[in-house]
């Protein structure tokens, strides 16, 4: 995943390094002093950046948690698939290349942003509503792979389907029925789930 963002412009990738930087000392400051407790003055001061630049990064104090650079790259990797591959395949294809170097590069950062967003209700109602974005960039691509608008019926349909299979997942992580091991067997399991029609 490095290697990608190495693609990125020079200007993109220092505003990548400034926003991981923010969000490192709030998922700090988070943890020592609790979610409601912290403030965005005092993120910013840990940071040494103003309340102004804090929020030309992040637009409100959720999103320090909510906000990644997953989802383009996501995309991205979903494209570079094969065009033999159904879109299901190449989704899977994408979770195999993605969730080793996820682990590997930012284990701790994603368990404490899973945890925050499990304890936390705005961060659970941010969440849902930051997957909108996620929702757009995924029928973008697959809609590309299939030679359909991204906002066909049967596109849509298909890319709130997986992030529906793929949310199931998650809330058994942050619920603890699952740990993080077996993630990717489950994320796996459930898109295999969706493609046999989920039949019960």
């Amino acid at each position: 995943m490095e290697d990608r963002l190495s693609r990125l412009p020079l200007r993109e990738r220092k505003k990548l390094r400034t926003r991981r930087a923010i969000q490192d000392h709030a998922l700090r400051l988070f943890s020592e002093h609790g979610y409601d407790a912290t403030t965005v003055e005092q993120i910013a001061a840990a940071a040494e950046i103003s309340p102004s630049t804090f929020f030309r990064y992040f637009p409100t104090k959720e999103d320090v948690v909510v906000t990644d650079e997953y989802d383009p790259i996501m995309a991205e990797v979903i494209r570079d698939q094969p065009p033999e591959l159904t879109p299901l395949d190449a989704l899977r294809a994408m979770l195999r290349e993605m969730l080793p170097q996820l682990y590997a590069d930012d284990l701790e950062v994603i368990r404490m942003r899973l945890q925050l967003t499990a304890d936390v209700p705005a961060l659970r109602a941010r969440t849902f509503e930051s997957m909108r974005g996620t929702f757009e960039l995924l029928s973008e691509a697959i809609g590309e792979r299939t030679g359909r608008a991204a906002d066909d019926s049967d596109v849509e349909a298909f890319s709130w389907a997986v992030l529906g299979v793929m949310q199931a997942a998650l809330y058994r992580l942050i619920d603890g029925k699952v740990t993080y091991e077996e993630l990717p067997d489950l994320l796996d399991r459930n898109l295999d789930f969706l493609a046999r029609g989920c039949p019960l």
